[in-house]
């Protein structure tokens, strides 16, 4: 299968724009979810790692430790073929309040000379409320095999004052769906959206939304809020992440997901200069060194998801090595093909002993 992708499918999808590949690559999967008992077969094969126990998380099970990050299914679409190619979990949107086209095209570019991609993507999604009756007619929490993070933004109509109240109005729609909600204040492309990660707008926001979270247990009498989740940039300093980690604790979320792309661009590097945000190998040791400092400063108190970067499966373990209990990925599967989850999901049982 690795042969097949490298030498048919990834020239074949690089020979078109790289929207449009990603559009097609949609295209297809939904003709393959359309076919429900060769979904279910290729998920017994690739979804459990042979002699392995599920990862216990947020007080959910993962039949694996790698998750499919946000941003490739913008539309709820085909969250649910991807157990079949191997993901423990997945994370859909980033899904805002108002539906959003998105930044002007072209926004997004391959770089396979340094196994990068450069977005301005801008979220694009249909709307939480669009959003929502889809989730209302897909595989349940009592039925589906792994667990479902929504990803939730700001609508770049709304000022930064009344963020708050937006991302309100997507949790109120989603959550119902969700397994667990991971909120992004770290996408470049959405101006002044990284003003969230800041002390005084981080703590009304994630507050705000706490308050929410255990009004619907309550209301629904779940046994427990869902996992809250906090995504946030590989730019930050230490004392910014340190800040971070005390408003974590304040606000009872349930973990953090590190990191999203980068704005920055290392040194040596050439052709990058297109604005948005940078993922793949370029951003491994930027990423690293945050789950590296988020898991030492907090002496293992939040569970982090280890994201950016990760190109080969060695680049999975060391995410763990430094302290991640999960790992995501999305770059990486555009450069090593579909199956890229299942290869890394089985090396980490192999060595899963080592981080239990």
């Amino acid at each position: 299968m690795d042969f097949l992708y490298e030498k048919i499918l990834r020239p074949l999808f690089f020979r078109q724009s790289a929207e449009a590949a990603h559009d097609n690559i949609i295209k297809l999967l939904r003709v393959f979810d359309a076919f429900p008992p060769l979904v279910r077969l290729f998920e017994r094969h690739n979804l459990r790692p042979p002699h392995t126990e599920p990862v216990e998380l947020f007080g959910l099970r993962f039949p694996n430790r790698v998750g499919l990050a946000a941003g490739f299914d913008k539309h709820a679409q085909v969250w649910t073929t991807f157990g079949a190619l191997g993901f423990g979990h997945v994370e859909i949107g980033t899904f805002t309040l108002h539906k959003q086209d998105g930044n002007p095209k072209p926004r997004v570019f391959r770089h396979p000379e340094y196994e990068a991609v450069v977005n301005s993507y801008g979220f694009p999604n249909p709307g939480a409320e669009i959003v929502a009756r889809r989730l209302a007619h897909a595989p349940g929490k009592e039925t589906r095999r792994y667990p479902l993070g929504i990803n939730i933004g700001k609508s770049k109509v709304t000022p930064l004052e009344q963020a708050a109240d937006d991302y309100l109005g997507s949790f109120r729609r989603l959550a119902d769906y969700a397994d667990f909600i991971v909120i992004n204040v770290s996408s470049p492309n959405t101006p002044g959206l990284r003003e969230l990660q800041t002390r005084s707008h981080l703590v009304q926001l994630l507050a705000a939304l706490q308050r929410a979270n255990k009004e619907r247990a309550v209301r629904r009498a779940d046994p427990a809020p869902l996992p809250v989740l906090l995504k946030i940039a590989p730019d930050l300093t230490p004392a910014q992440l340190d800040e971070i980690l005390e408003i974590a604790d304040a606000t009872g979320i349930a973990g953090i997901v590190a990191t999203n792309t980068t704005i920055e661009r290392p040194s040596g590097l050439r052709g990058l200069e297109t604005a948005g945000g940078l993922s793949g190998r370029p951003l491994l040791e930027k990423s690293l060194g945050v789950v590296r400092y988020l898991a030492r400063a907090a002496g293992g108190k939040f569970p982090i998801i280890g994201c950016g970067g990760i190109c080969a499966v060695e680049d999975a373990g060391r995410f763990m090595d430094e302290g991640a209990s999960l790992v995501q990925i999305y770059t990486g599967m555009i450069f090593r093909g579909p199956f890229f989850a299942a290869k890394i999901a089985r090396s980490l049982a192999w060595h899963q002993r080592k981080w239990v």
